[in-house]
């Protein structure tokens, strides 16, 4: 089991609150939200290598006006690392036809590889980054409680179409906030597993069937826990009289204020800045 990262909970980021007391912590949770949509939109939309640089060099910067550690975050990167490399083999493989211009830098059988192939790969790989980057940034700087009044705040205009909006917010909240509890469950499943003997990645990094075959049985046990606690959600909201669209009141009111306004006009030009700059690359 040596060299075997136990310490899952320590490499989710997403979901997780982290109070610093920064000026991105004390902003009103909706400017947050709204930035956020607009910054990941622009990033999945802009195809350059310069763009993509500065928007991962803009997202770290991020880290550093929450105080929250760069280590911190790069280490939500890391479960993340998998996918990347199956996603780059995948598009290198069968996104010839979308990705064919460009000079040709191989050219075997029905492998194509072109600089506009290369260029879409790692245009994706900048982008997977900087939107876990980004989400980080704004669980790890907003709470819950905060996300769930500020998106049912966006969304109260929807209401007026008979649109589910508290039930819609709560829906987004339970899943962010049920990442690190899953990470931390599948944490306690392979120590305990392990302490019994069980292998758990004893394989190379790259050996990624027989890493994903030992972690096969806790993925049963990890489900009965994911509906032992859904229960025990459902059953804390009735005693609370939960009941489905009711009207609510709520006991914060937000007020977005002058440095609100100011970062969400700094994201929109921003945003504006790598859609319509014409990077050299």
């Amino acid at each position: 089991m040596a060299g075997f990262e136990f310490e899952l909970t320590r490499n989710i980021t997403i979901g997780q609150y982290l109070p610093t007391g920064s000026l991105v912590h004390r902003m009103d949770p909706r400017v947050k939200l709204l930035a956020f949509t607009i910054l990941v939109i622009a990033m999945a939309v802009c195809d350059t290598y310069g763009g993509n640089i500065i928007a991962l060099a803009f997202a770290c910067w991020l880290f550093y006006m929450s105080r929250i550690p760069i280590n911190y975050g790069l280490s939500g990167v890391k479960p993340a690392i998998p996918f990347i490399l199956i996603l780059a083999v995948l598009q290198l493989l069968f996104y010839t036809k979308v990705a064919s211009g460009g000079t040709v830098l191989v050219d075997y059988g029905f492998i194509l590889i072109t600089s506009d192939s290369i260029r879409l790969v790692v245009v994706s790989a900048f982008r997977f980054i900087e939107i876990i980057f980004l989400s980080s940034v704004l669980t790890l700087s907003t709470s819950t409680t905060q996300i769930t009044h500020g998106i049912e705040s966006l969304l109260r205009p929807l209401k007026h179409v008979k649109f589910p909006v508290h039930e819609f917010a709560l829906i987004i909240t339970i899943a962010i906030r049920f990442v690190p509890t899953f990470a931390m469950e599948m944490e306690k499943m392979m120590k305990a597993q392990a302490s019994r003997g069980a292998e758990f990645g004893t394989g190379a990094w790259w050996r990624i069937i027989q890493r994903t075959k030992d972690v096969f049985p806790i993925i049963i046990p990890l489900f009965n826990v994911a509906m032992s606690r859904a229960e025990d959600l459902v059953l804390a909201m009735e005693a609370r009289c939960y009941t489905p669209g009711s009207e609510r009141s709520i006991y914060t009111k937000y007020k977005a204020q002058t440095k609100d306004y100011i970062a969400i006009l700094f994201c929109i030009l921003f945003a504006a800045f790598l859609l319509v700059f014409p990077f050299p690359y």
